[in-house]
Order: C-alpha cells, then structure tokens, then sequence
C-alpha cells in the first residue's frame, strides 16, 4: 500500500507553530517581494482570498477582513520541513520527499484493517513532535493516495487519516471526483475531458485505455491505470538529483546601478553554485539573464541573456560567479531599471566522473578543498557567514514587509521563555 503525508496550508502551519494566536484567524502567507499569495489558512479560503491573487488587489479587502499576512520564511519553512520528515521517517523505512510539504512512503507489513488506525497514529505523532497538522492518505496507488490525502482536508470526521483499500470504497469517491483535481491530469487535459463530457474520475475510468492514449499519450495512460488501483508511478527511494539549477528574483524596486546587478548576480551565482555542490554535482553550462518591468508601458524594455561554456565542468563559487559577472557585463545596458534577474546552471553531471583539461589552469584540488571549508562553516554558523566580497545582501533588494522570526535557524531569534 502506498501513502501520503501531506502537511496542510504548510506554510500558515508553520507560522501558527510560533504564534498560536493565529489560530481560528484567516493568515495568508505571500510569495517573493510581498507578490501574490501562496499559502492561505481554511479561514483566509473562506473569505474567497484565492491562491496567486496579487497582494495589492486584495490589500484593502485583507485589512477590513483583520486577516494575517506574513512573508515566505523559506528558511523557517525548510526546516520545518525536514522536522516533520525526520518523524515521518520514524514510521516508515523509506519515503519519497515529493515537495516541501508532501511525501510518499510505502506501507509493508501493516494489516490492512489497522492501516486507517496507524495513519491516524501518524498524524498525531507528527502534530505532537512539530506541530504542524498532517492529512495521511492511503491506498493502493500513488494517485489514490493522493485523493485519499485530499479527503481529509475536506472531511474533518476523517480525522487526518483516509485509508482507501476496499474497491468498493474507491469506486464511491470515484463517482464525484472531479476529475480535474486528480494528480496527473493537466489544465489542458482537464478542458479536453470536459469537453468529452468526462466530468468525474470514474467517468475517465470508464474510458478504454486505447481512448485514453490516442488522447493522454503515456502520461494519460499511467493515471488510468492507477486510478484502476495498478501502481504505475515507481517509488522513487532516494531524491533524484536537479537537472539544472535555476536562481532568480524580482526586485522590490528597479535596479538602474550596474554595481547594485552586478552584487545580485554574484548572490544568485553562489546560491546556485552551494546547491549544485549540495548534490555533488557540476556543471558545464551557465546562463545569466537580466530584464525590466514589463508592465510598465511608460519605461524602456530590455530583456537579455547570455551563455557560458564551461571546459571543465565545476562546482566552484569562485569559476561561476567570475562567469556570471562577465556575462552580466555583456547584456547591461544603462538607462534601463531591472526588475527581475536570474542565474541558471546546466548540463550536470556528478562531480565524481570530471573529465579535466589537459592544460587546464585552475587547481582544481584547491578550489575543492576551500569550498569545502566554506560550506562547512556557512553549515554551522548560518547562511552566508563566508562569501565572496562581490556577494550582494539581497536583503536590501527585497520587499519583505511582513516577514516573521527564523526561530529554528537563527540564534538572533530563537524564542525566549519568561517563567
């Protein structure tokens, strides 16, 4: 049987963690720069506040409505997110870490009549050690599971846990499933099948898998099969390493000062650089790209970007932030503002089958050993404790009006307790 541990309204969860006062009020939790909101609580859906609507469309709407309204707090969140796995982990010998808020795991050994109990176990235990409410989903697919996941989050008597294993069971919620909700199908899919008059998951089962793939291709083919209760989507026992690294942000305000994009663009190198070390791997391939506001009809536009090869493939700070600079120097030009720039790292290959140079200039060995002694120092001191000179405070370049404390990551701002 297969499993879900989904955590629910995962970033408003965290913050409620640390603020308990939050709890029976509409929170919103808002994307990069203050933008759009990415996490709303039960209470904020209620009021009609729907997922990606710009902030400043809602702002008025949100104060009269004494809604709650925080900055992602990635830091807070991502260890948050690791907590509530390390306790998952406590259950199951593998899972498959699918988001930040959503695992999968397998349960081998459990009878089926005590699935239900021992989810519900789960969910509490999770509750308990992290604070943060899980809905667990259990059937005999992934996709099931994650219908059964969603189950819970709708029905409240479930009591965080829905274990879909007798086909009688999962043929009733097939019935009334939209099939647009379910995990797999697409919005283009989804117009496809409306038009078909396919409304229901049980209505795309009904379908002739023949129907499905001149239509779905493979992709269409694997759902129906699992919406049929055969697994199709293999369980992925460790996480597979990124096929390419991409940092970028939007601004809080125009850049016009090639210094100011040059300190950006440096930040954004190194962060992709430490990830790209993270999963012990290199690249070859470095783009960089720059652009104004588009939706400013009053200013210039300028959008550019630019591609480094690299020889050797490398891992080292030092090589692609000097890259990414130099290529930022390329596609400047004054007398724009920049709204939005990015580093994007590919062609990743694993750092232990580098093919060098023959004459290749740059001690290697060297650069190994000093990033290693960086990362190693930035893990125990905080983010950003060893950089390059050239390394920008990306603070300064980021609206985060609303952000809360990074209580489990940052010393400055751990909670203290007056008894």
């Amino acid at each position: 049987m297969y499993g879900l541990c989904d955590c629910n309204n995962f970033f408003v969860s965290c913050e409620r963690v640390f603020n308990p006062s939050l709890e029976g009020r509409p929170v919103v939790v808002l994307s990069n720069n203050d933008g759009c909101v990415v996490s709303r609580s039960n209470e904020a859906k209620a009021l009609g506040i729907k997922m990606g609507q710009p902030l400043f469309r809602v702002r008025e709407f949100i104060k009269n409505n004494n809604v709650a309204v925080f900055s992602a707090n990635y830091h807070l969140y991502g260890d948050m997110s690791e907590r509530v796995m390390t306790t998952l982990r406590s259950f199951v010998p593998n899972i498959e870490v699918y988001s930040i808020d959503e695992a999968f795991f397998l349960l081998d050994g459990v009878k089926t009549e005590d699935l239900k109990s021992y989810g519900e176990y789960m969910a509490r235990t999770i509750k308990r050690n992290t604070g943060i409410p899980v809905s667990i989903g259990i059937s005999k697919t992934k996709t099931l599971a994650k219908i059964a996941a969603r189950l819970c989050k709708q029905y409240v008597k479930l009591n965080s846990a829905c274990s879909m294993h007798r086909d009688a069971d999962i043929e009733k919620v097939l019935s009334t499933y939209p099939i647009a909700d379910v995990w797999g199908i697409g919005r283009r899919h989804s117009k496809m099948l409306d038009l078909a008059r396919i409304r229901t998951a049980a209505d795309f089962c009904s379908l002739t898998e023949e129907w499905v793939c001149n239509r779905m291709t493979v992709t269409g083919v694997r759902t129906w099969h699992e919406l049929h209760g055969t697994p199709c989507i293999e369980f992925n026992h460790q996480i597979a390493d990124k096929q390419s690294i991409t940092v970028s942000r939007s601004f809080a305000h125009e850049l016009c000062d090639v210094k100011e994009l040059h300190a950006t663009i440096s930040a954004f190198a190194s962060n992709a650089a430490e990830k790209l070390r993270k999963q012990r791997s290199v690249a070859k391939l470095l783009q960089v790209f720059i652009c104004t506001n588009r939706f400013r009809d009053d200013a210039p536009q300028h959008v550019e970007g630019a591609t480094f090869h690299f020889i050797t493939p490398t891992d080292s700070t030092i090589e692609i932030v000097k890259a990414a600079v130099g290529l930022l120097a390329k596609i400047y030009r004054s007398g724009f503002g920049y709204k939005k720039a990015g580093v994007t790292l590919s062609d990743i290959s694993s750092a232990g089958v580098v093919q060098c140079e023959l004459f290749d200039t740059i001690d290697r060995s060297k650069h190994k050993r000093l990033m290693g002694t960086i990362d190693s120092i930035n893990a125990k001191q905080g983010n950003g404790a060893v950089k390059l000179l050239s390394h920008g405070n990306m603070c300064e370049y980021t609206n985060r009006q609303y952000l809360s404390p990074q209580f489990t990551t940052d010393w400055d701002d751990i909670l203290v307790v007056k008894v």
